[in-house]
């Protein structure tokens, strides 16, 4: 980690200079009384808990113990993860700011032949569940019976597929999906909000636009019933609002989600600018989900939207790995879409996928996986389920996760203010979402306060930098101008800035920088945390004037008293935003920066990265005593540093060439999206081989040994003997497979093959990682490099 600047502690005055250049004055009219929220209209389960804990929906946001709460929800399937990591990684997923976990329920994962259900080990989903309550986490179950999620059949087991009618009210098809749910609710008996437990919510169906007799309303109608019988009474009902879904309105609560590109699209080329970075005011749907039917009419989500809060599942924190296209999505690819979803009025802020994972084997060795040889849309990897999440499918952290980390600070802390505020639609807005001139941003506010949101990143487009720009907000209690002089928006950039914003009794009229965690300091009083917005100078305006920070490290300023406390505002440097986690330590909520992954276990301070790298974390306040074999603490300012030595040195792994690649046969066209089709097993015959020899020692201390792999090629697949133990379609990205959970013998040798990629494949690879071909030359198939990467976790008492 590089070293975090001391915290400063003097006051800075505001240094104001000329203004320069023309000005751009965006408007918004934010006079409009916010409207009463409206209740009635939902159909909830049991609200309140035996400790007196309640939960509610009103027609605008999701409420706890009675007072507004705009969670932040991160899917992660438990039966895609070997079951001795979930404790760390929802414990992860904790400190990375998710609220509730969110989990598909595969019904083939449980069920392969017809009979008994098999809920062990990875499949325990009752124990995912307790694990989730002891990590702090609240959880909605999505129960299928149909799911989709890249999977074979959506989740339906063979058996059922091949007999009898599916999604639908067919007497034989519920009969079954009775049995299901029943199995479900067997489950989470027990673990439900009622009972003192984390499950809040359960999700039915998903993507469901069937109409006709026995389906739409019906069926969802039909499904929550069985649901209750099966005794999961539960605050939350929802479905999915998209692509033309229909529902019984009332019964359940739609969610939506949005995409910056579309792996399921059967273009060879960049797609045009998504909707997802564009601000919505008319709509809560955003493009093509991916469902896998279609429907030609609206859906009930469009006459619910009065009715019902806005709330998000499936923005997505990553993209899947799809044959045809292999999208890469960037961290700001990913992040940009934040302010934007939050500006558009969504108040549950849902991703998929938040954790990575890998398919398990069917029944007779099937796969499990979306394939166009079982008639899925899609072609996907048989094992792998990476997804590019934030936390990859061996829990390894993905820079993604640092700029989505201070959105999930910000909603903790101030997503109660924000989840009573009204969408404000600004004078002008750009004409459709592949307008990249017209400034996007939005103004979410109630009486007068707000929050007022901009993007100027667009996927694979570039943006202009916006020049010489000031807002006005109307407000009822006047104009509201900001900042004191026009500033120039760089191309890439995406905030969030406050309006009137109460710092625990001291007004802030405004601020040109995004505010992140509220903390108490103790002796230090209040402090409000803000990260700077690149390109732009920082501006607190308050009651006596407008100060400026500097944003090139940690600065400090005393902005008032509130019942004889100090309150302070602290902006950090765009590094230390992206490497602070705010964590529960010794009775108090603390900030700590590290590079490398940070979370709470047993009441101790984790850390977790390469062994062959000193372990480091910068705290403040500061711990007690801190404890833990080779642990260094020194005092820098403010700030607590931590710091254990590395303890591991590098591991090599001996690569082989085995097999040279033969010639790959073409890659046919076809299935249900007419579009390139996933080579059939035996093109493999052509692959390449290397033998990749593992050292006859793992080191002991290491928690896991990642294998990571740079090839180029089509798809790359590794074997333990004949045990396939992942797989990758080639997209440019780094191929990482965690090797502990496989229990390799010592000095284990692997195989590796790799499908040569056709010069004239049809498939999209984004430009930046498509393989430059040579004149003459119709295929690659190459290992550019292969190395093993020792991970290590230091547990430090407080």
């Amino acid at each position: 980690m590089t070293r975090i600047r001391t915290l400063g502690v003097a006051l800075l005055m505001a240094s104001l200079g000329p203004l320069a250049g023309a000005q751009t004055l965006l408007k918004v009219d934010a006079r409009a009384a916010t409207p009463a929220p409206q209740t009635g209209h939902l159909k909830l389960g049991a609200a309140r808990s035996p400790q007196g804990h309640t939960l509610a929906a009103n027609s605008q946001y999701l409420m706890q113990d009675g007072q507004p709460w705009l969670p932040v929800m991160g899917e992660y399937h438990y039966s895609r993860a070997p079951a001795t990591q979930w404790d760390a990684q929802l414990r992860l997923m904790k400190a990375a700011g998710i609220d509730i976990v969110a989990s598909y329920v595969f019904w083939n994962h449980h069920q392969g032949q017809p009979g008994a259900f098999d809920w062990k080990g990875n499949r325990d989903l009752r124990r995912f569940v307790q694990l989730a309550q002891a990590a702090g986490l609240k959880v909605i179950v999505r129960l299928g019976p149909w799911a989709h999620g890249e999977a074979r059949y959506g989740g339906i087991p063979d058996w059922v597929v091949d007999k009898m009618p599916t999604r639908s009210n067919d007497t034989e098809y519920l009969g079954h999906v009775e049995r299901l749910y029943a199995e479900i609710g067997a489950q989470i008996k027990g673990l439900l909000w009622k009972d003192g437990g984390p499950v809040v919510g359960v999700q039915l169906e998903n993507e469901y636009n069937l109409r006709g007799p026995g389906r739409g309303e019906d069926h969802i109608r039909a499904l929550k019933a069985l649901a209750l019988k099966a005794g999961m009474d539960v605050p939350l009902y929802t479905v999915t609002g998209w692509d033309g879904t229909v529902y019984p309105s009332g019964e359940v609560m739609p969610v939506f989600g949005g995409y910056p590109d579309e792996p399921w699209a059967t273009s060879t080329k960049e797609l045009p600018p998504k909707e997802t970075h564009a601000f919505r005011f008319d709509t809560r749907v955003s493009g093509d989900l991916g469902a896998q039917t279609q429907s030609h009419q609206p859906g009930t989500a469009e006459t619910d939207k009065d009715k019902v809060p806005f709330l998000g599942a499936e923005y997505g924190a990553g993209l899947p790995a799809m044959y045809r296209r292999r999208t890469l999505v960037s961290p700001d690819d990913i992040a940009a879409m934040l302010p934007v979803q939050l500006g558009s009025g969504v108040n549950l802020l849902g991703y998929y996928m938040f954790h990575g994972g890998r398919n398990p084997v069917g029944a007779g060795g099937t796969g499990l996986e979306e394939s166009s040889l079982s008639g899925g849309y899609n072609d996907t990897p048989r094992i792998s389920y990476d997804f590019q999440a934030p936390l990859g499918p061996d829990g390894q952290q993905r820079e993604v996760l640092t700029r989505l980390r201070p959105f999930h600070h910000f909603l903790r802390d101030y997503g109660a203010r924000l989840a009573t505020m009204t969408v404000r639609q600004p004078e002008r807005t750009p004409a459709n979402p592949a307008d990249l001139q017209t400034p996007r941003w939005a103004v979410r506010s109630n009486g007068d306060s707000g929050f007022l949101f901009f993007n100027n990143h667009v996927r694979q487009y570039a943006m202009p930098a916006q020049a010489g720009v000031q807002f006005e907000v109307q407000l009822p209690g006047g104009a509201l101008k900001l900042p004191s002089r026009p500033v120039d928006i760089p191309s890439g950039a995406y905030f969030i800035w406050p309006l009137n914003l109460d710092l625990d009794g001291v007004k802030l009229r405004y601020a040109t920088a995004q505010p992140v965690v509220r903390l108490d300091a103790g002796a230090l009083g209040i402090v409000h945390v803000f990260a700077p917005t690149p390109g732009v100078e920082a501006e607190f305006a308050l009651a006596d004037g407008v100060k400026t920070l500097a944003s090139t490290g940690a600065q400090m300023l005393a902005v008032g008293t509130a019942q004889g406390r100090a309150v302070n505002v602290l902006l950090l440097s765009t590094e230390e935003v992206r490497q602070l986690n705010v964590l529960d330590l010794a009775g108090q909520r603390r900030l700590v920066f590290s590079a490398q992954q940070a979370w709470v276990a047993d009441g101790k301070l984790q850390l977790r990265g390469l062994a062959t790298e000193p372990l480091r974390a910068a705290v403040f306040p500061a711990l007690p005593k801190p404890k833990a074999p080779g642990l260094t603490v020194t005092q820098d300012g403010a700030l607590q540093q931590l710091s254990v030595k590395a303890d591991t040195p590098a591991l090599e792994v001996k690569t082989t060439a085995t097999r040279p690649a033969g010639n790959a046969p073409r890659i046919l066209k076809g299935g249900l999206a007419n579009a390139a089709l996933q080579p059939i097993p035996e093109a493999f015959a052509t692959a390449a081989g290397w033998s990749l020899q593992l050292p006859a020692q793992l080191p002991a201390q290491a928690e896991d040994v990642l294998l990571e792999l740079d090839f180029v090629g089509d798809i790359g697949r590794v074997f333990n003997g004949t045990r396939l133990l992942d797989d990758w379609y080639y997209n440019g990205q780094r191929w990482q497979i965690g090797l502990r959970q496989f229990g390799l013998k010592a000095g284990a040798t692997l195989d590796l093959s790799v499908l040569p990629l056709r010069a004239d494949a049809p498939v999209y690879i984004d430009a930046a990682h498509r393989p430059a071909f040579a004149a003459g030359q119709t295929q690659v198939a190459e290992l550019r490099g292969a190395r093993l990467l020792p991970i290590r976790r230091v547990s430090i008492a407080p």
